[in-house]
């Protein structure tokens, strides 16, 4: 599995992060989000709102409605589409992803975007649970690029 190179310096503020997080996949999102407000804490981030909404679709509208609201620093989106028998698992995943990006690149609000796409229910759980978990990758993703920005002042 891969793991992060890069280590997160102390932030000169107190970030206000939302995450929103699809219950489609109740166990794994709920890994995921643990993981990513357990090390959210451990950074010592006060200001974390979660956002619940049914599936992965919904994640670009929520999305922009968090980036365009002016409340958060940084976005983290969670979630799991697992592949089954048909083409919805492609058109979820990429319309989701495109979503997101365009939504981060049009407001300028950065999002790490962590909803998991795999090809089965057991590859979700590996990256869920356990020590490879994604929501601790994607809190740390968060602060690293929040602490980037801040220090060459451009937040």
């Amino acid at each position: 599995m891969h793991k992060l190179q890069f280590s997160v310096e102390s932030l000169s503020f107190d970030p206000r992060i939302g995450i929103v997080v699809s219950r489609f996949h109740e166990e794994i999102s709920d890994g995921l989000l643990s993981g990513c407000k357990k090390t959210l804490g451990e950074y010592g981030v006060n200001e974390v709102k979660v956002f619940e909404i049914p599936g992965a679709f919904e994640t670009p509208l929520m999305t922009k409605k968090l980036a365009e609201s002016g409340d958060f620093d940084c976005i983290i989106t969670l979630g799991a589409v697992i592949k089954g028998d048909t083409q919805h698992f492609e058109l979820i995943t990429q319309e989701c992803a495109r979503g997101v990006m365009n939504i981060m690149l049009e407001t300028g609000v950065p999002i790490i975007y962590e909803v998991l796409a795999t090809n089965t229910l057991e590859q979700a759980k590996e990256r869920a649970i356990g020590d490879s978990n994604k929501g601790k990758e994607a809190a740390l993703s968060a602060l690293k690029l929040l602490s980037t920005l801040s220090t060459h002042h451009l937040l």
